[in-house]
This record gives structure tokens, sequence and C-alpha cells, in this order.
């Protein structure tokens, strides 16, 4: 549910603003995983839906390795 909540929201507020966003999910083979990206004018930015903590750092490392640009945020339900 917070996923959905979240992400229909995050959706709803590029639509409003006129902003064109790609979005995509990320895994690799060893199943690290971003639940969202968004990409928007060459930027990219990584989102993880979590109900208790944190992404994994371990994740957020491997993401920020492949794309060293990118922006990483965790969206926890509180």
């Amino acid at each position: 549910y917070l996923y959905k909540y979240r992400w229909f929201h995050m959706m709803k507020a590029h639509e409003v603003a006129g902003r064109l966003v790609n979005r995509y999910f990320w895994r690799t083979y060893d199943q690290k995983e971003s639940d969202l990206i968004e990409e928007q004018g060459g930027k990219l930015s990584g989102f993880g839906f979590k109900w208790r903590s944190a992404v994994k750092k371990a994740t957020v490392q491997e993401f920020l390795a492949a794309y060293p640009t990118a922006e990483v945020k965790t969206i926890c339900k509180s």
C-alpha cells in the first residue's frame, strides 16, 4: 500500500507540473534493487520504499557506482 500511495503521488505531482519523467526499475544479478528510478533531463533519481528501515547500504553503493551522478532517497512509512 505505501509503495502504491507514494508512487502515485509522485507521478501525479510530475503530471500536474507538466514534467516528463521516465520511470524504471533497477536490479542487479545478485538481487540488489531500487524500487523506482526516475530519469528527467538526463538526471537519475533512485527511490526505495520501505516500511521500517532504510535501503541497504550495499544497494545504494552499487547503484551509485553504476550511476555516480544519481541521487538516492528512501521513503519510509513514518
